[in-house]
């Protein structure tokens, strides 16, 4: 693991460092808009500006590093998220903020496209496997590090702001002094909704359903923390617990996904993060309880995002994967958007504990549709099933594509060695 690592260090510290900054922002737009006194429907809209921004940046970047590459491209989309960082305590009014989310969610895809498709290029067939695991842990760690940077500064200056743009500007160093241009980046066509739905039903409404759940435990959480009178320090940790679960579970639930049918795991995964919902809708009044609350539903969000992923790969034949991961992202994204906007108003006419509600309510409507998918398709045979697909929903279909290539070539290997002893 060393050796594969000592060729994409500089790249994942780079990562580790966009993350923190990254990290900080999301938090700081909930403890700084509750503040201000930004309305629940308010800071949905500057939530799903992110969003908006990030489906968009994912198109449209392939086609910039086509143009001038990637160096460049990395180069100047790092510049605008940083001066974005900057300019929020600048401008605090909802339409500023939504503007300034939706362009620095530009830019964050833009650079998720660029680090990836570096990292893509610089594993082999052999390592690739080591390097995405290693790549998702770093975003995960910089994400969650970024929470306790959170407490060593207050909300309510530009401080959080600056050092956020600090560390998303130092994070170029290691980067572009260590790497050097790849050849273009080739992204298939995502496939047709229409036809992706044909195909992969289950994937298809499973993984909306999961953006608008992602999209409102990472956007909303900390709106759900300032509402409910968290102090910045809980809020901070309430957060980092979200993604706390995600690194820890990841791998058990990756491991079942490799013994059982797929179907069933994605029916048990989401029940228990709707009995997490649950935990912390009738238990708010402990801290304790809403930690505990946000680890298991947070937890249970990332690998879901990779089973749909997986379970795809085993349904379709190998040339219609790539179409289909686009398509995949792509759908994620629109979830994504509608997520927190139905967070929002949910939470502005019930109160802030229907941010549990809206999560319980993706969570059960993914059970459901799991259970009426189980009815209608026989499973995939679980000896014929690819390997587990180890990518977070940050993730672009650089990435994606990536590690769908990998799962058909290590499951294929596996099976030759199963034949061979």
């Amino acid at each position: 693991m060393i050796k594969v690592l000592s060729g994409v260090w500089a790249l994942l510290l780079g990562i580790v460092l966009i993350m923190l900054g990254n990290g900080m922002h999301f938090t700081l737009i909930g403890l700084r808009g509750g503040l201000e006194g930004f309305s629940s429907t308010a800071l949905a809209i500057v939530t799903s500006g992110y969003f908006i921004g990030f489906l968009s940046g994912a198109q449209i970047t392939p086609q910039l590093i086509r143009r001038v590459g990637h160096v460049r491209v990395f180069a100047a989309l790092g510049s605008f998220m940083s001066a974005g960082l900057i300019a929020f305590p600048l401008v605090t009014e909802p339409w500023a903020w939504t503007l300034l989310r939706l362009v620095i969610g530009f830019c964050m895809s833009g650079v998720y496209v660029t680090a990836e498709s570096w990292l893509n290029d610089a594993a082999t067939n052999e390592t690739r496997g080591k390097v995405l695991s290693a790549y998702m842990i770093a975003q995960t760690v910089g994400i969650i590090g970024a929470q306790g940077l959170l407490t060593l500064g207050d909300a309510g200056t530009s401080a959080l702001f600056i050092g956020a743009s600090i560390l998303v500007s130092i994070s170029f160093a290691p980067i572009l002094l260590s790497i050097t241009p790849v050849p273009v980046v080739e992204v298939a066509r995502p496939m047709p909704l229409r036809q992706l739905f044909s195909s992969a039903p289950l994937a298809t409404i499973g993984i909306f359903l999961l953006g608008s759940v992602y999209a409102t435990q990472t956007g909303m959480g900390p709106v759900f923390g300032s509402k409910v009178g968290m102090t910045a320090t809980q809020i901070s940790l309430f957060v980092a617990m979200l993604f706390a679960g995600a690194l820890v579970l990841q791998y058990p639930i990756g491991w079942l996904s490799d013994q059982m049918d797929r179907r069933k795991l994605i029916f048990g995964s989401a029940s228990v993060g709707a009995l997490a919902c649950a935990m912390g809708w009738f238990t708010g009044g402990s801290f304790g309880a809403l930690l505990g609350a946000a680890f298991v539903a947070g937890g249970v969000t990332t690998p879901l995002y990779a089973l749909f992923l997986a379970f795809t790969n085993d349904t379709l034949a190998v040339e219609d994967m790539p179409a289909a991961s686009g398509g995949l992202v792509f759908t994620f994204g629109l979830g994504a958007i509608v997520g927190p906007l139905a967070t929002g108003w949910a939470m502005q006419a019930v109160g802030p504990q229907a941010f549990w509600l809206t999560l319980g309510t993706g969570f059960l409507a993914i059970v459901v549709y799991a259970l009426y998918r189980m009815s209608q398709r026989a499973a995939p045979s679980v000896d014929e099933s690819d390997s587990y697909l180890n990518v977070l929903p940050t993730s672009t279909t650089i990435a994606v594509e990536a590690a769908g290539s990998w799962a058909v070539e290590n499951a294929e290997a596996q099976r030759e060695d199963d034949d061979q002893t």
